[in-house]
């Protein structure tokens, strides 16, 4: 009798999507619902020599039609046409959605975010002529004015995940607003950057209680768990809506199933949940102060970290091509 893997059990459970716009590990792995990506990741694969001719087209593509993006860079649009040019390139190996992530610069600005989560849906057309737009998502940080810009593109039709995101008062927000999906990051951004760093207060315990929270007030926003640093992780949230998982561990899950992995979601949560009728969605100023004193300040703290870091990458993105160019 063949052993059961850590992928087929998790796919028993969960709907199972890739963190990363690497085609081949979709194909090799598959078959994955949806593809994330962050400026990180895109970074990463746009420096392999396999994506040299997207590097070429997108920063031909970004210089002959400025003209009409004028309000950004050359390099800045250049990103842009890249990382749709990723998106599109691993849709094929994928049965969902493809997403792309606005720019973190933005973060703190609605009218910025919704125009970039616009001008990503014409992009697709330009690359793809065609494109299901319905397999389109925009990544958007869990800020207040992000949570409003994708208020306004869900009311469009657009799809929206709300990224970076730390607490249940962020969680139920993004119901309110009727993001698609939302991104609990397990743990803190900055895990993935600083060797031997370990989160010691992961949200594993969050991703169970809002997905509670989302089923007793019928909400259609989905749980898609993020920024995952081992199996039992992982395990532990067997249960979950989705889970997104970056190469190495999906490797990893190739290998046969231990026989001893507790999911949280085999049991009640252990958070507690929100009142009945909890509200931030015109209450601004109660959604700040609630958000800026959940887990002490951590989460605010865990957000302001995330968004300085996927700047950075923006950062280096932005050189990458100009230099490419």
């Amino acid at each position: 009798m063949t052993a059961v893997t850590g992928l087929d059990y998790l796919r028993s459970r969960t709907i199972v999507d890739c963190d990363t716009m690497d085609a081949e590990v979709a194909k090799a792995l598959g078959p994955f619902h949806n593809c994330t990506c962050n400026q990180a990741i895109t970074l990463g694969e746009l420096s392999k020599p396999t994506s040299a001719e997207i590097v070429a087209s997108s920063n031909a593509d970004a210089k002959a039609l400025h003209s009409k993006y004028s309000s950004i860079s050359v390099e800045e649009l250049a990103v842009e046409f890249a990382m749709v040019r990723l998106a599109v390139r691993i849709s094929k190996h994928i049965k969902g959605s493809v997403f792309v992530q606005t720019n973190p610069y933005y973060s703190y600005s609605q009218e910025k975010t919704v125009v970039n989560a616009l001008r990503y849906v014409q992009l697709f057309q330009h690359v793809e002529p065609g494109f299901d737009v319905t397999r389109i998502a925009i990544k958007i940080p869990s800020t207040w004015e992000g949570m409003m810009a994708c208020h306004t593109l869900e009311l469009a039709g657009v799809r929206t995940l709300a990224t970076t995101l730390f607490s249940m008062p962020q969680a139920v927000l993004a119901a309110e607003v009727g993001c698609t999906y939302i991104s609990p990051y397990v743990n803190e951004l900055k895990v993935h950057m600083i060797p031997g760093l370990v989160d010691e207060a992961k949200l594993l315990p969050l991703c169970r209680a809002i997905q509670e929270y989302y089923k007793s007030i019928n909400a259609s926003t989905q749980l898609l768990a993020a920024s995952l640093t081992s199996t039992d992780e992982i395990f532990a949230l067997a249960g979950a809506a989705h889970i997104t998982i970056p190469p190495n561990l999906l490797e990893q899950l190739t290998q046969p199933k231990p026989e001893n992995t507790p999911s949280l979601f085999d049991s009640a949560p252990t958070e507690e949940l929100p009142a009945p009728g909890t509200s931030y969605l015109n209450d601004p100023g109660n959604f700040q102060i609630t958000f800026s004193r959940d887990g002490n300040g951590s989460s605010h703290i865990k957000l302001t970290e995330a968004v300085n870091i996927f700047c950075d990458f923006q950062d280096k993105l932005e050189q990458f091509m100009k230099s490419a160019a």
